[in-house]
């Protein structure tokens, strides 16, 4: 892939997602249920880019049948489309950042065993809309360079990697992670429109970037 793997996998992660990793690790069976929502994480985002890529395919043949040229034009306005959406969202969430309240689902997961951390983990990626303009954005990349899925196993393998952060440094810390996380999941909270502001401007830099 021709995109910067290790800045689309924080953009993945970075909101609601970060946040819900760090809550499961304060919950009473964190590694069963954290290593459930990875593997709910790892398989949206493999489905997610396989559609993505599906898409880009079937749009660049109804477009342009047989010409690379045009469909690697269709594929940067889709780009630029999202960059003015993203745009859009980070306004917003300037604009109302004084209001802005962290999902309710957010609270429920304290109590969540390893089929909920699960499906947690597969819906989160594949409801949230940062996470879906980022899978169309690697979707079109792998079209636009007429690249086969596996192309994208990096970008899966980095987002995996930033969603299990906290599950990593639990283990690396112990007890002593496991006090600092709901100070952490606390500040992640309030300040959610910052995460999400940082999240849709890197993902605009790496739209633009050449």
């Amino acid at each position: 892939m021709g995109l910067q793997v290790l800045p689309l996998a924080v953009t993945m992660m970075a909101g609601p997602q970060i946040v819900a990793a760090v809550v499961l690790v304060t919950t009473a069976r964190p590694v069963r249920v954290c290593l459930a929502f990875l593997l709910g994480v790892a398989i949206a985002t493999a489905v997610g880019v396989a559609l993505a890529r599906g898409i880009f395919a079937l749009l660049a043949q109804a477009i342009a049948p047989g010409d690379s040229s045009d469909r690697g034009v269709a594929a940067v306005v889709v780009q630029l489309v999202l960059v003015g959406l993203l745009a859009l969202v980070a306004v917003k969430n300037v604009v109302k950042r004084r209001t802005v309240e962290p999902p309710k689902w957010l609270g429920s997961l304290m109590e969540a065993g390893p089929r909920k951390a699960l499906t947690t983990g597969f819906l989160i990626i594949l409801l949230m809309p940062s996470d879906i303009a980022v899978m169309l954005t690697v979707g079109a990349n792998l079209e636009q360079h007429d690249a086969d899925w596996t192309a994208a196993l990096p970008f899966i393998a980095a987002t995996l990697l930033i969603a299990a952060l906290p599950l990593l440094v639990y283990l690396l810390l112990g007890d002593r992670a496991r006090r600092a996380m709901p100070r952490l999941r606390k500040w992640l909270t309030t300040h959610s429109w910052v995460v999400n502001v940082a999240a849709c401007l890197i993902f605009i830099v790496i739209i633009l970037a050449p």
